[in-house]
């Protein structure tokens, strides 16, 4: 009988753990990722404007690569604006080496699109060499 409740528990314990590290996966470090996506604000538009759901599903969540012109900078958001449609957060500070109206190509997590504010948001961002 001893021997039964042992294996139960043992079970339990093991499934138990299981079931938390499927549920709660480490934190993605996007900065060691290689981009799944290269695009620029227009492409992004294009591909959003002509299909959203098909947009979506190709980037959602995905990392990707964007160069654009910095067009303001949030020091208190901790992000900037590119390209005047993309609002980017980065991972950490705010770099500073970011110049507004300069070029720039930053590696990100891409959010999605907000509809109510007409601009793309991507995180988890940090500057490309």
């Amino acid at each position: 009988m001893r021997k039964k409740i042992l294996i139960a528990i043992s079970l339990f314990i093991i499934i138990g753990i299981s079931a938390y590290l499927y549920l709660y996966k480490g934190h993605r470090d996007v900065e060691s990722e290689t981009a799944d996506y290269a695009v620029t604000v227009s492409g992004l538009e294009r591909e959003f404007t002509s299909n959203d759901s098909l947009a979506y599903i190709k980037y959602q969540d995905k990392t990707i690569e964007l160069s654009a012109r910095v067009t303001s900078i949030d020091k208190a958001g901790n992000g900037i604006v590119m390209g005047e449609k993309v609002f980017v957060t980065f991972k950490g500070r705010l770099p500073q080496n970011i110049i507004s109206g300069k070029n720039l190509k930053i590696k990100g997590r891409f959010l999605g699109y907000d509809e109510l504010l007409q601009e793309f948001k991507i995180d988890q961002s940090s500057v490309v060499h």
